[in-house]
């Protein structure tokens, strides 16, 4: 699964910065059915946690309801240099992660 994420190279000490993580994932839910009527298998991302500095920041527990390739955005405040790592499971059990380094400042 590919991903992307976005956070700010540089921040200064105690200030709020912005993460975005997109996804690129089918979110199948299970209720569609294939052209010769077979239901197509439930496939979606159930739990996305991310990291700053080894420290858990944020925790997504999803479920059907969320669209294909999912975008998520979420405030962290910044207290020391250190790695925005974020980490997800899907239905199938499998895992993906994608990483961003943030320098404090000041």
């Amino acid at each position: 699964m590919a991903a992307r994420i976005q956070v700010p190279g540089e921040a200064r000490r105690g200030e709020i910065v912005d993460v975005r993580i997109a996804i690129q994932h089918p979110m199948e839910t299970g209720f569609r059915y294939d052209s010769l009527g077979r239901r197509t298998p439930r496939n979606v991302i159930h739990t996305l946690v991310c990291r700053y500095a080894g420290v858990e920041v944020f925790r997504a527990e999803m479920g059907a309801g969320i669209a294909a390739n999912p975008f998520l955005r979420f405030f962290v405040r910044t207290q020391e240099s250190g790695t925005i790592e974020c980490s997800w499971v899907d239905s199938e059990g499998l895992t993906g992660t994608v990483s961003a380094r943030v320098t404090v400042t000041g």
